[in-house]
């Protein structure tokens, strides 16, 4: 069952897709960095280039996965107390068999790591949106991968001036 937007939520959900895109396209783009240090003529030192070029490629992943879930958290949050029938959350209610939300009472929405929890009269508790799971880990997955791309980076570049520096 889908829900109406409002015309808020509908330029609330375009700034999200628009910021997502944004990091995917960046993401696209060094990756096509990447992929360029396969062809001759590469720049030198190119073990340096290919690390933070993958660190931005990470990077720039991590910021669209990361993105996307946040926007959805945020777009059922404001789906709340938004007018009639908004309560108890729509996102905590749209989709799911009477019994499960039978008792619900209100819910927990959580932007590190993302989630939007829909808690019962009971104290027991159901996501609204399972793929919120995989949204964390990838992004959290991509960014650590990045900082370690980067920390990469650095050491290469010092071990670089060490041999640099032993040669003279």
């Amino acid at each position: 069952m889908l829900v109406p937007l409002h015309r808020e939520d509908v330029r609330f959900v375009f700034v999200g897709f628009a910021v997502c895109a944004l990091c995917a396209v960046g993401a696209v783009i060094s990756l096509f960095g990447v992929l360029a240090m396969l062809l001759p003529g590469r720049p030198q030192p190119w073990a340096s280039h290919l690390l933070r070029r993958g660190a931005l490629f990470a990077g720039c992943g991590a910021a669209a996965v990361y993105s996307l879930g946040l926007f959805g958290v945020l777009a059922s949050e404001s789906q709340f107390d938004d007018g009639a029938d908004s309560v108890p959350a729509p996102a905590c209610r749209d989709g799911f068999d009477p019994e499960t939300v039978r008792g619900l009472s209100h819910h927990r929405s959580s932007y590190l790591p993302l989630r939007f929890d829909c808690v019962r009269a009971d104290g027991s508790v159901y996501s609204s949106d399972p793929s919120y799971t995989w949204i964390n880990w990838t992004s959290l997955s991509l960014a650590l991968a990045a900082a370690l791309l980067v920390v990469g980076a650095g050491y290469a570049a010092e071990a670089r001036a060490r041999r640099a520096a032993a040669a003279v």
